[in-house]
């Protein structure tokens, strides 16, 4: 994501993650200190796969479709207070090949021509089972958007199970890749996330380089990563980020995403295309923080210091699901916010005073 400068965090957010130095390894942190810098839902309704952009001002979130709006746009002046733009589309129409009522994970950058709009879309070739990466170009990051007539990334879905959560990312070389999830769960056996109930599937991290205009492929994707039994069924919503010391920080999802068990991990490379080594605890779990649930979709903000991510809400105005204790209902996830540090392969949330 283009970078948001840390001047514009404001003095009420600011008085709450102020900085400090790297606190040590993960492991030994105090779950009330350690996540101190965690603040929301900053959005309180339905809001999930939050990617964010800086422009002229301006830092405009996109979620997940929700109440009939494909891409849901929230804004906000100073990173603390966020206003959903009610109503507005960032994607009124959809491409040709697109089904209805699932536009999932959007990530939008900025080019030299514009803004550039990443997605998945359900297939009609499909019957809406498999998901494929779709592009839209803009040349105002609130849009409208306008689709391109077939998907940029579209993966068999009978052997793969389609694509979805892509993530663009530009590395200092300048070069362009997008991050996404072949969505082999899709094509499970049932269980947790319909990849509960063995054989189980892939659902490997892919790496797919692009060209200055964002929408041009180069050559073929490289798997990154893929689950293991500590992920459960499945790793998903990729975010890359390239620290100051030439690290590369590959921020994912384990588990299913409507439980509580929903958590955010990292691993660690000195190369963009791997290999990647995992964390060896989760960055975010269910607990950590001020009651937060089933965190996933974290994206890079501010150059690698804020960072948005979803957490399932139901402890407190609105009830979503039974297994974080609320009242079985419809899945609501909120968007979060939070400030990290980077340390050699480490990251941790910054504490508050």
């Amino acid at each position: 994501m283009v970078a948001i400068p840390t001047y514009l965090l404001a003095a009420s957010a600011a008085s709450q993650i102020k900085s400090r130095s790297p606190e040590p390894a993960v492991e030994s942190q105090d779950s009330a200190g350690f996540y101190g810098s965690v603040i929301g839902p900053v959005v309180g309704g339905n809001f999930p796969d939050p990617a964010v952009i800086y422009d002229a001002g301006t830092s405009y979130a996109y979620s997940t479709n929700s109440a009939g709006v494909h891409i849901p746009m929230a804004s906000s002046q100073d990173n603390a207070s966020w206003s959903v733009m009610t109503g507005h589309d960032a994607l009124p129409s959809l491409g040709p090949w697109e089904t209805d009522g699932q536009i999932w994970a959007p990530d939008v950058i900025r080019t030299d021509s514009g803004f550039v709009l990443y997605y998945a879309a359900a297939t009609k070739a499909s019957n809406g089972q498999y998901h494929c990466i779709g592009v839209a170009t803009s040349e105002d990051p609130t849009g409208p958007f306008a689709p391109q007539d077939q998907p940029l990334i579209c993966p068999d879905g009978p052997s793969t199970g389609g694509a979805i959560d892509p993530d663009g990312f530009q590395d200092s070389d300048g070069k362009r890749y997008i991050a996404y999830k072949l969505d082999g769960n899709a094509n499970g056996n049932g269980g947790n996330c319909n990849n509960g109930i063995a054989p189980f599937q892939n659902t490997p991290i892919m790496l797919q380089e692009v060209d200055q205009d964002g929408v041009t492929l180069i050559g073929g994707p490289t798997q990154i990563l893929d689950r293991d039994e500590a992920d459960g069924p499945l790793v998903e919503a990729p975010s890359l980020h390239r620290s100051d010391e030439g690290i590369y920080f590959l921020f994912f999802a384990s588990n299913c995403f409507s439980s509580p068990q929903y958590a955010t991990s990292y691993a660690t490379a000195t190369s963009v295309g791997g290999p990647y080594t995992k964390a060896a605890r989760p960055l975010l779990v269910t607990g950590d923080g001020p009651d937060v649930y089933g965190p996933g979709g974290l994206d890079i903000m501010a150059g690698g210091n804020l960072v948005s991510f979803h957490g399932i809400l139901g402890q407190s105005a609105s009830p979503a699901r039974a297994d974080v204790g609320g009242t079985q209902g419809p899945l609501v996830r909120g968007m979060y916010t939070g400030q990290m540090t980077f340390g050699g392969r480490e990251v941790s949330f910054q504490v508050s005073s």
